[in-house]
């Protein structure tokens, strides 16, 4: 016979199960234990997951915060950057506007100065003018005074006489002149 079946023959007991008594005592130090764990152990880790809970809480608290937080001042950002730009296109709209003023300024300086010269010009040239036909009076009043000299035979070296006879020829001349215009 094998030893298990002479085991069960003789009424042996089952190796797994334990006594009762046994048993009895490991359930009641098992109920201690436990009881002790739950009485001290137990509050102090509700403690820390309660604690680590509110800190999650709070962490994701603070971070919708810090979100809403961040989202105004990027709200702001934007604000400021849309009136920066705005700012910039008005000064560059106002010194284009300024540049094109000075240009015209200057341009109707330059105008201003360019008809001064002209104007100076003419004077001078005006000035010029008489003066060379005062010149040209007395030279040709010379010249025609002493051919008229030559012809007649006679000096006519009487400065009246002598500019009453030029001053004659002249005006003869300007009026041919004239009416020839």
């Amino acid at each position: 016979m094998s030893p298990l079946v002479q085991l069960a023959a003789e009424g042996a007991e089952n190796p797994l199960i334990p006594p009762i008594p046994e048993l009895v005592i490991g359930l009641i130090a098992f109920v201690i234990v436990f009881g002790f764990l739950a009485w001290k152990l137990l509050p102090n880790i509700n403690k820390v997951l309660e604690q680590r809970r509110e800190a999650i809480e709070g962490g994701i608290e603070k971070a919708e915060a810090a979100q809403t937080e961040a989202q105004s001042v990027l709200e702001q950002y934007k604000a400021q950057l849309a009136e920066a730009r705005h700012e910039a296109a008005r000064l560059r709209q106002e010194a284009q506007e300024q540049g094109a003023e000075l240009i015209a300024e200057m341009r109707a300086e330059g105008q201003r100065q360019r008809e001064e010269i002209i104007a100076a010009g003419h004077t001078q040239i005006e000035a010029d003018r008489k003066a060379a036909s005062a010149s040209l009076r007395q030279d040709v009043g010379k010249l025609a005074t002493e051919l008229a000299g030559k012809l007649v035979g006679e000096s006519l070296e009487d400065h009246a006489r002598q500019s009453r006879v030029i001053d004659r020829f002249l005006d003869d001349l300007d009026e041919k002149a004239e009416a020839t215009r």
